[in-house]
Formats: structure tokens, C-alpha cells, sequence
């Protein structure tokens, strides 16, 4: 699916998702992600949910973004909340939902202006 973004923002947004990738700023990606809305694109070493250590979670609450809207793949699923300490801790908010409406929300919120950071697991068919 494509979604429309403003070119003119400067922000990163999500311009495609699909089976096995997302496209972010129009350049597809085949792996989990982290994207702020004005910083790095970067891997984030989780193939599927079932991956997720607190590790995970302590390296994207030490990015300090207002938001962080968790894309949990195909479907929405809950890290044990043992997991989510680190983001407990770090007095960060987030939201955790099915990758696709990840993606949407984010762009949603990055149209709002917000510092928001889009921690996304890319599955493909199984």
C-alpha cells in the first residue's frame, strides 16, 4: 500500500508497507526499523516479535522521543511487561499496535509536528 506524505516537511515518513518491507522517504527497507521523525533511519536487530529482549526496548528509551509507537508485525501482540521496563523507566509513552497501523499513526503524528519514534518489525509471508 502506498501513502501519501509531504515532500516539503522534511520529516521521514512512510511513503509503503507491504509484505516484507516498508517503504520510508520512497526507499524500501526489508528489516525492522527505527525512524524518528527528523533523525536516523536505523536497523533494529528484531526479525519477529518473538525476538524482543529488554535490550531492544532500553536502546530506543536512551533516544528520549516524546512518542513510541511500537509495529508489532502482522498483528498487534504484548511484550511481557517485564520487557518494557526500560521505556517504564525512562518515563517515555508508548503505544504498541500490528505494524500497519504503526505506520499510519506515525505519519499521522509526524504530521502533527510531534518528536515521535517508530520502532517497526517487517514480516513477510510466512
Amino acid at each position: 500500500m502506498k501513502l501519501e506524505s509531504d515532500p516539503h516537511s522534511g520529516a521521514n515518513t512512510i511513503t509503503g508497507y507491504g509484505d516484507g518491507y516498508v517503504e520510508i522517504n520512497k526507499v524500501p527497507h526489508q528489516h525492522a526499523v527505527l525512524l524518528s521523525s527528523n533523525g536516523e533511519i536505523s536497523p533494529w536487530p528484531v526479525a519477529r516479535f518473538s525476538e524482543l529482549q529488554s535490550e531492544h526496548f532500553s536502546q530506543i528509551a536512551t533516544l528520549k522521543p516524546e512518542l513510541i509507537i511500537i509495529g508489532t508485525g502482522k498483528r498487534q501482540q504484548f511484550p511481557k511487561p517485564e520487557l518494557l521496563k526500560p521505556l517504564i523507566a525512562a518515563k517515555v509513552g508508548f503505544e504498541i499496535m500490528d505494524s500497519q497501523a504503526a505506520c499510519r499513526t506515525y505519519n499521522i503524528l509526524v504530521g502533527e509536528g510531534r518528536r515521535v519514534l517508530l520502532a517497526l518489525i517487517v514480516e513477510g509471508d510466512s
